[in-house]
């Protein structure tokens, strides 16, 4: 219950959460059968939406000006910075609901243009049934991986690959949804046990690489300070880490 309490309390799981289940709602009482069989379809997409966006846009290089980088730190860096604040574990609303609604328009924008039969349905079983689906998944593994709490063994399993992420190298591992390890083996940003028994831990590593008391980094906690919930103290100390 307490996960449930966390996860649900945060605007965008609850919206998304919505989305899904209006969309198998709407998939029971009016789509052909056969949209059901495209449901993992969105799952697949997801998985791979999932690494994309943690790798190649949270991960940016963090911007000069900013406004850039307060949107960037409320996205992700400020997860980095502080990855046990609870405020922090999920996707902003800003971020989920446009990659719902861009993703849903798009698939099924194409599949209009070429004609497919049933493109509405479709791009409702792939995308906020599979896809959305498949996100939240993501939401209660990366919320648990920070969560002192009991765990499976899958959600074991993913606190140990996503740790080495937040604690070791934060140019690996971006997938947390199990199974998303193959991606990252793929894409070669993976590290074996033994890679990391060798590696040094980066420096800086809470703050991307970045110094602690950069000027960027300071602005932005204070300014998000009210917004998280963040005390003088931890400001003080993340600064000096």
């Amino acid at each position: 219950m307490t996960r449930l309490r966390i996860m649900f309390s945060h605007p965008s799981v609850v919206i998304m959460a919505i989305a899904c289940a209006a969309a198998f709602v709407t998939l029971a009482v009016a789509a052909p059968w056969w949209v059901w069989c495209l449901v993992p379809f969105g799952v697949l997409a997801q998985m791979l939406n999932e690494y994309n966006l943690h790798r190649y846009v949270f991960h940016l290089k963090p911007p000069r000006r900013q406004w850039a980088f307060d949107l960037l730190y409320r996205a992700h860096y400020g997860h980095h910075d502080f990855p046990t604040n609870q405020k922090l574990f999920f996707v902003p609303v800003w971020v989920a609901i446009p990659m719902l609604v861009g993703n849903f328009a798009l698939l099924w924008g194409l599949l209009s243009l070429a004609s497919i039969p049933h493109s509405l349905w479709i791009a409702v079983a792939i995308v906020p049934a599979g896809g959305v689906l498949t996100f939240l998944g993501y939401e209660w593994f990366h919320m648990t991986a920070h969560l002192t709490v009991p765990k499976t063994a899958v959600e074991r399993h993913v606190t140990r690959l996503h740790n080495q992420h937040h604690f070791r190298d934060f140019s690996k591992w971006f997938h947390v949804s199990p199974g998303g390890q193959i991606i990252d083996r793929i894409m070669g940003t993976d590290i074996d046990r033994e890679a990391l028994k060798a590696q040094q831990r980066i420096e800086f590593i809470r703050t991307l690489g970045m110094a602690p008391d950069d000027p960027r980094l300071v602005s932005a906690r204070t300014r998000m300070a009210d917004r998280y919930g963040l005390t003088p103290d931890e400001i003080t100390r993340a600064a000096l880490s």
